[in-house]
């Protein structure tokens, strides 16, 4: 059952918010040719040598949001982010949660489909961050690619971002939490931080509007690894996540 379209965020003018979303575009492109070659020179160097340059370009991208775009977010629960890194378990509806995630999070890796790396500049860049890229046609080995490559950067003390819904998932509609990111926590036994957002609302999966406003982003409690299975560990972030979600949405959800 597909959810009504007719939601229309408060807003400035259509026409003014299609200039400023142009400029975003403009600005966006022009700061993604201007560091990632500082990223590629920076190939056989260290992961945080290489990750300073992408968050100096992610803070960019949010200066950008809020300035011209006039899209801001209201953040809640950071004390919830443990001292010790884990992987982190997000509501997926756009594009924004990629880039405010890592602006309120240490250093991190994303699980994300093999095809992103193969844009031009953008994603040759991507890589160089050293995300789990995976192979969504190629479920079980995708799965192993998934517990190998994610303890691995868990070790080196990365957070690690999955987005259990596995795309993203228009407002007003709940995909199917899939349980491999909970399954990398029960074998490392690290903290799980699910989040919750609305971010879909005002900047829709593959839309070039960026409407101005306040995304609600929230941090949930820890669940521990450790002490739960894969399946409670799953259960617990979903449950928790599309709470929020009924808090936060101008949407009624519905299960796709």
């Amino acid at each position: 059952m597909k959810p009504s379209n007719t939601y229309s965020s408060p807003k400035a003018s259509y026409f003014i918010t299609v200039i400023r979303s142009g400029i975003f575009y403009i600005c966006q492109f022009l700061s993604v040719i201007s560091i990632a070659p500082m990223v590629f020179l920076l190939s056989r160097s260290s992961f945080e040598a290489r990750y300073r340059w992408v968050m100096i370009w992610v803070s960019i991208q949010m200066w950008l949001l809020e300035n011209i775009c006039g899209l801001s977010f209201a953040l809640q629960g950071i004390e919830n982010i443990p001292p010790t890194n884990g992987i982190i378990l997000s509501k997926h509806q756009s594009a924004w949660e990629t880039l405010a995630i890592q602006a309120v999070f240490p250093p991190l890796v994303f699980l994300l489909k093999k095809e992103l790396l193969s844009v031009p500049i953008w994603g040759w860049a991507l890589s160089l961050t050293e995300p789990i890229a995976i192979d969504r046609g190629a479920k079980t080995a995708a799965l192993k690619k998934l517990l190998r490559d994610g303890e691995e950067r868990l070790k080196k003390g990365r957070w690690v971002v999955v987005f259990p819904e596995g795309t993203r998932v228009p407002p007003g509609q709940k995909g199917q939490y899939n349980a491999s990111g909970a399954m990398l926590a029960h074998r490392v036994g690290c903290p799980v931080v699910p989040i919750a957002h609305n971010a879909g609302e005002f900047w829709a999966r593959q839309a070039f509007l960026k409407w101005p406003g306040v995304i609600q982003l929230r941090i949930g409690p820890v669940i521990d690894g450790s002490q739960h299975s894969a399946a409670e560990i799953n259960q617990q972030a979903e449950a928790w996540i599309e709470a929020q979600m009924a808090e936060i949405s101008h949407v009624a959800c519905t299960a796709e």
